[in-house]
């Protein structure tokens, strides 16, 4: 009988102590408020990490007592300490009634017991007011207009839109222009020269290169009878470019004299020892095939004037299509430019005839 009393006993100590565990605290950050500010409850209760804690639910504008709301509820925030665990809730409240408020305790669920804290006491003030001098503060004012309409921007509004729209158009037509490769319609001036001219002129460029015909005969020899063959090809129609020297000089024979060409045959003949078989020439027969070669042209040239003349490319009608195109994305595209300069210059007039109204 006696272990069980004190079985009791211990039962009933060690709950007392679990229940002094709890402690629940409220407290205001301000007694007092004017109309319509805001004061904070904040809401706390210290127990052990085993408990659990449900706080006070209020809805945004619910009433905790007549004349003052709450307006908001944060979050549980939790705290280690050295007895336990600190849960702590903050509540906005405001009231829009003068007076002093009397606030009931707040219950707070621990373990499915219910803990109280203690009541708070809340004044409201009112501000006074001078209602017999008005002009006081601020003189009554009349009632003011919207300075603008939008009826008096819509126009001007949609104007610039379309501004920008032919500004967009129009450098898209630039672009187009810009990136055709022109096609040249202009009118060229050609100035032909005769077939002996050609010759005497490259044959000119050799001797002022002065080139040493004994030092590199194969180079010599091989432009001098570049420059006679192109010379004979244009001269009597037929194409020495890809003929043997003897082909040449036989063909030659057909047209010409034996006499004209007897010592054209002597030069090709030493330029194709030089060329093919290394032969060295002296100095004095290489200046007589120089002038041989000159002879040759003097004796066989045709002189006949061809005035200059002009020359109009032949275009297909693709190139023609082309042409009238890019003609008329030109004129789209200052047409364009000028209306936007139109348009931006009535815009700039019309926000300035608002701004003076």
């Amino acid at each position: 009988m006696r272990k069980r009393l004190f079985i009791l006993t211990i039962l009933f100590v060690l709950k007392l102590s679990a229940i002094a565990k709890v402690s629940v605290d409220a407290r205001l950050d301000s007694v007092e408020i004017f109309i319509g500010q805001q004061v904070q409850i904040t809401l706390s209760v210290t127990t052990d990490k085993s408990a659990n804690v449900f706080f006070p639910v209020f809805t945004p504008q619910q009433q905790i007592i007549p004349g003052v709301e709450v307006l908001n509820t944060s979050e549980t925030k939790i705290d280690a300490i050295e007895n336990g665990v600190l849960y702590s809730r903050v509540y906005t409240l405001t009231s829009f009634d003068a007076g002093l408020y009397y606030l009931p305790p707040f219950e707070i669920n621990v373990d499915k017991k219910v803990y109280k804290s203690e009541s708070l006491a809340l004044k409201v003030l009112s501000v006074n007011v001078d209602t017999t001098d008005v002009f006081k503060y601020y003189g009554p004012k009349d009632i003011q207009t919207n300075p603008f309409k939008w009826s008096d921007w819509s126009w001007l509004f949609g104007l610039s839109i379309l501004m920008l729209i032919l500004l967009s158009l129009d450098y898209y037509f630039y672009l187009r222009l810009r990136d055709n490769k022109p096609i040249i319609k202009k009118v060229k001036f050609v100035k032909r020269l005769l077939p002996h001219q050609k010759a005497i002129k490259a044959i000119e460029q050799i001797k002022a290169e002065k080139y040493p015909a004994s030092d590199n005969p194969k180079e010599y020899y091989t432009k001098l009878t570049d420059a006679l063959r192109k010379y004979i090809q244009e001269r009597f129609g037929f194409n020495a470019m890809e003929m043997t020297s003897n082909e040449i000089i036989e063909r030659l024979k057909n047209i010409q004299e034996p006499k004209d060409i007897y010592e054209l045959g002597s030069l090709f003949q030493v330029a194709d020892l030089v060329k093919f078989a290394k032969y060295s020439t002296l100095i004095n027969e290489d200046d007589k095939n120089l002038v041989n070669a000159i002879a040759f042209i003097n004796s066989t040239k045709i002189e006949k004037v061809i005035d200059e003349k002009d020359h109009y490319p032949q275009l297909t009608n693709k190139e023609v299509q082309s042409i009238k195109t890019r003609n008329f994305l030109r004129i789209i595209i200052i047409g364009i430019a000028i209306s936007c300069l139109t348009l931006l210059c009535y815009i700039v007039y019309g926000i300035s005839q608002i701004l003076i109204l």
